[in-house]
């Protein structure tokens, strides 16, 4: 890791205050784990850039409820669907606090994000705002011709480029821009190819980079104000250039909204029906409020939902077999000459069986967002302390073995047999998370990725840039706060119908 040195020295700042504040008299009986080394903990057990791959394997040995010492900071680290159950379903009060890393403390944003905040007043009006005016099945119906319009661009862009090779991940990244930015703003943020979305995929990418990057400061709060690793700095240019994007859409909204008479003023979008709220008598919500839950809604769905469908597609065309089963299914139900809707959705059932498939093998957020416990808490007769960061490796839960036979295999299959999904009921499949902490953004999510995911699969034959073999394709990843393919996916499509 790049912040190793600083381990070396700078903790001997944090060492000195532990000590001269004194140690307790008795400790809690902590659940196993690797023994920690002074000062520094278990921080050398995560060299690399794959901690969730490592913490799979230490959870082998020392059990799917595992303490890690990194640095001051306690972690337990979860990695078994019944103790997931037992945390965030049974204990989901107690586990419902975060730990906020360094990063997302930049420009204050930990005091206003739905991601960050604790289950404060706030946390909950936020929650509700997101439930009744943005996710609401209702809401999402009403929208949804604003989705099929841009996946059929989507489908226009690609055909364009047939023959061609084609980014698959960035097509699906500017597809979600265009369709979260109209849902949210009325307009589209960016073009296929064009500089503006280079721009965003940039920022959000690196947003969620930063906020998932062990950082030295989060295990030694004591050296935030020092910044070692730059993470923080980083972060405040990320977000500072997004809000500044929003800051300019909100700012002509209300200029607009200011010169218009009363009676057209009537909401159309998600950000007329966040301003409304503002205006109401004793609103709790501010625009600040309403930016932060924008920028927190606008980077996580953009990125978790171009990033699965970039993983789904390698994977298909990483087996052929599988490709041809998803393209057969699609025919079989729509016919050639008719694009995808979400009225379909629960007609393809493969096409489904794909997309849990491959949340299992490469789920969004390997950890999910960090969870505190804010209470002591007993589980399998070991304490889990007050503050202590819990890590739900949904990551390893979909590769052990005793859950998942041939757990290393893409085998979409597997879901026509089982009646498991993926929003936050099931625990052996929870990548959105579960509980009161659930990812609000799951039910677009889940139309958009199947909505894109079969347009693609409907509309083309594909085939492998460069002479590339199925068996060739890489499919390592990147570790943030979400997974990525570490190397771009590209395909060349060859018009099929539609």
């Amino acid at each position: 890791m790049d912040y190793l040195a600083f381990v070396l020295v700078l903790p001997f700042v944090w060492a000195a205050i532990h000590v001269l504040g004194g140690w307790k008299s008795s400790s809690p009986r902590l659940p196993p784990g690797p023994k920690p080394f002074p000062i520094i903990g278990n921080i050398l057990e995560l060299q690399g850039n794959q901690p969730h791959r490592v913490l799979s394997k230490l959870s082998k040995t020392h059990g799917p409820l595992m303490t890690l010492k990194l640095g001051s900071i306690t972690t337990i680290v979860i990695s078994s669907p019944d103790l997931a159950k037992e945390a965030l379903q049974k204990h989901d009060d107690v586990f419902s606090g975060r730990t906020v890393p360094d990063s997302g403390r930049a420009l204050n944003h930990h005091k206003f994000s739905v991601g960050w905040l604790p289950t404060s007043a706030l946390w909950r009006n936020l929650r509700k705002v997101s439930a009744t005016q943005i996710f609401a099945p209702q809401r999402l119906d009403s929208t949804q011709a604003i989705r099929r319009k841009k996946v059929q661009e989507l489908v226009d862009h690609v055909r364009e480029n047939s023959g061609q090779a084609v980014d698959i991940g960035g097509a699906a990244f500017t597809t979600t821009l265009k369709a979260i930015s109209n849902t949210f703003f009325s307009t589209d943020l960016a073009e296929y190819c064009s500089n503006a979305s280079q721009e965003f995929q940039y920022l959000i990418v690196g947003t969620m980079e930063e906020a998932g990057r062990p950082n030295i400061a989060d295990y030694f709060p004591a050296l935030r104000f020092v910044d070692p690793q730059g993470t923080r700095r980083r972060m405040t240019i990320y977000l500072g250039k997004c809000f500044r994007i929003l800051d300019g859409i909100i700012n002509e909204r209300l200029q607009l909204r200011a010169s218009s008479s009363k009676g057209s003023k009537a909401s159309s979008d998600v950000l007329d029906s966040l301003l409304d709220l503002t205006e109401e008598d004793n609103s709790e919500l501010s625009c600040d409020n309403i930016k932060h839950l924008l920028l927190d809604l606008f980077v996580a769905g953009i990125d978790t939902t171009s990033s699965t469908v970039e993983w789904a597609m390698a994977e298909l065309l990483h087996d052929p077999e599988k490709m041809a089963k998803a393209r057969e299914e699609l025919e079989q139900v729509l016919g050639k000459d008719v694009l995808v809707q979400e009225s379909d959705i629960s007609k393809l059932n493969y096409l489904r069986a794909v997309v849990k498939e491959t949340l299992r093998l490469h789920p969004p957020a390997p950890f999910l967002v960090p969870h505190k416990a804010e209470n002591d808490v007993e589980m399998c007769g070991f304490t889990v302390p007050r503050n202590a960061q819990i890590l739900v490796n949904v990551w390893a839960m979909g590769r052990d073995s005793s859950i998942w036979s041939d757990p290393n295999l893409f085998l979409p299959e597997r879901f026509l047999e089982k009646d498991i999904d993926f929003k936050g009921r099931d625990f052996e499949l929870i990548p959105f998370g579960a509980g009161r902490r659930i990812c609000p953004g799951l039910p677009l999510a889940n139309r958009m990725v199947h909505l894109m995911l079969g347009s693609l699969i409907h509309c083309f034959n594909w085939k492998l840039a460069d002479g590339m073999k199925p068996e060739d394709i890489d499919m390592s990843e990147t570790f943030g706060i979400s997974l990525h393919k570490a190397k771009p996916l590209r395909a060349i499509p060859m018009i099929s119908s539609v």
